[in-house]
């Protein structure tokens, strides 16, 4: 009995020593494998058919897509996007502690290399001009939440606030190591205190190259009647020569929100400013209007966090009408901010943009409830360089205008122009009426705006040729 024990243990083990030496399948962690990779931060990478669409099915590239503005030349090269080759793409790992148990090193201290970071989303195209080595985000959560999650991304704080518009924090994130911005989007999204992740893109002033007021006659404002006494107008531009007669009592406050770069330039917002509510001479089309100055360009360019600040603090001072004759790529942050402004009731108006008849939609002037104005000239002829497209709202004398500048005067073109046009022209029609609603008002520049090109709403006049006085009669 005992032998016949021992033949069946050694039978098993041999059975066992058979079944072990048979190789195992091969196993992978790995969620890329069998995945085409795709960078869709480069412009190869974007023309793939991996990459994410825009709103019209078009690649959403460095630099094209519906949803991308092509900047002025003067800053497309300003801040190239660096390629994808620059820095390896972080290794996932398999999982990850929860956002809110990730604990960072404390505030200052060192920046953890992010060598295995999850992204959760797919890497994102980025549209348009933007600072290659920034994001903008969202949080919800304290300062704490902030550097903690600084901490875990491989990210330097460069600013937070508070939003009023956006009603959370908004924080400027660095990318130290060089890894592409539409990477660390995709990463953050990782941790649910991120509520908006975003590029901080890059946006430009609409002046085009560059003889009498002829505004006043074709957008039927008697130059002796006009008026927007007491009307509250925020401008975001330029710094401005307050010293220029023009101003002079015009300017109710002023605001920098890019106080460490030095003031250089203050034609553009001079010029601007002058338009709406100039005095003496180069009279302005709502004289006695209330201008709230906010400085966010320098040498024609700024950046999304510093516009954002310029909306905010133009929100905080009750105006009625903001002023952003400046175009860029579409931005949700932009977008947000733009949507509360116009809940709290003010008349959003923007530069249509003076890239050209192909250039993509401008924005903040291509968003839901702004005021996209291109510009005309003393013949009511389409300015040659202004965009085209459906955003289009309404046209506005913009071609070769006189306005104060920072050296006296000026003869200015541009879609900037118009738009400041169209700021003053409203400010006469809410001091006549103060009772009106920017939807009222809005219908009724559609309604009574003179037809210039084909009949209805085009894309390249909008709704037409403004008539201030036939949209003062047309109250509901």
């Amino acid at each position: 009995m005992a032998a016949k024990a021992v033949l069946r243990f050694a039978a098993f083990l041999a059975a066992a020593m058979t079944i072990a030496a048979v190789p195992a399948s091969a196993q992978t962690n790995d969620p890329n494998t069998g995945r085409t990779k795709v960078d869709c931060t480069d412009a190869a990478g974007a023309a793939a058919a991996d990459c994410p669409k825009d709103d019209s099915g078009a690649n959403s590239g460095a630099g094209g897509g519906q949803g991308a503005v092509v900047l002025p030349a003067l800053i497309v090269d300003l801040f190239p996007n660096p390629p994808a080759s620059a820095a390896p793409v972080p290794t996932p790992r398999p999982s990850a502690p929860p956002a809110d148990t990730q604990a960072g090193p404390p505030a200052g201290g060192p920046i953890v290399s992010p060598t295995d970071l999850v992204a959760t989303e797919p890497r994102r195209a980025v549209a348009g001009d933007f600072v290659p080595d920034e994001v903008l985000v969202t949080v919800d959560g304290d300062a704490g939440a902030v550097q903690q999650i600084a901490a875990s991304f491989g990210l330097e704080v460069r600013s937070q606030r508070q939003s009023r518009l956006l009603g959370t924090t908004l924080v400027r994130f660095g990318i130290p190591d060089g890894r592409p911005v539409g990477t660390v989007l995709a990463q953050l999204a990782a941790d649910g205190r991120t509520q908006r992740r975003e590029p901080n893109h890059l946006y430009s002033l609409q002046q085009a190259a560059g003889i009498v007021n002829y505004a006043f006659e074709r957008i039927q404002l008697d130059n002796k009647k006009a008026s927007g006494e007491n009307v509250r107008i925020a401008v975001i531009d330029t710094g401005i020569d307050d010293t220029n007669p023009a101003l002079a009592g015009v300017i109710a406050d002023q605001f920098d929100a890019m106080p460490n770069v030095p003031i250089e330039k203050r034609d553009h917002g001079t010029s601007v400013d002058g338009l709406i509510a100039g005095v003496g001479a180069l009279e302005g089309m709502a004289p006695g209007a209330r201008i709230y100055h906010a400085r966010a360009f320098e040498d024609g360019r700024s950046t999304m966090d510093v516009i954002l600040s310029a909306l905010d603090w133009a929100a905080d001072q009750n105006v009625s009408i903001i002023n952003m004759s400046f175009v860029g790529p579409k931005n949700e942050l932009l977008a947000t901010a733009c949507r509360n402004a116009r809940g709290l009731g003010i008349i959003l108006v923007a530069a249509a943009g003076n890239n050209g008849p192909k250039a993509p939609y401008g924005y903040p002037a291509a968003y839901d409830g702004v005021i996209a104005v291109t510009a005309t000239d003393a013949k009511d002829g389409l300015m040659q360089q202004a965009n085209r497209g459906a955003y289009v709202f309404i046209s506005a004398p913009g071609v070769e205008m006189v306005a104060p500048s920072g050296a006296g005067s000026d003869v200015v073109t541009g879609t900037s122009f118009a738009a400041a046009i169209v700021s003053g022209a409203i400010a006469n029609l809410i001091h006549a009426a103060p009772e009106r609603s920017a939807d009222d008002i809005g219908k009724a520049l559609a309604e009574t705006a003179r037809d210039l090109g084909p009949k209805g709403r085009d894309n390249d006049f909008g709704y037409g040729l403004l008539d201030t006085k036939a949209a003062e009669a047309a109250k509901e």
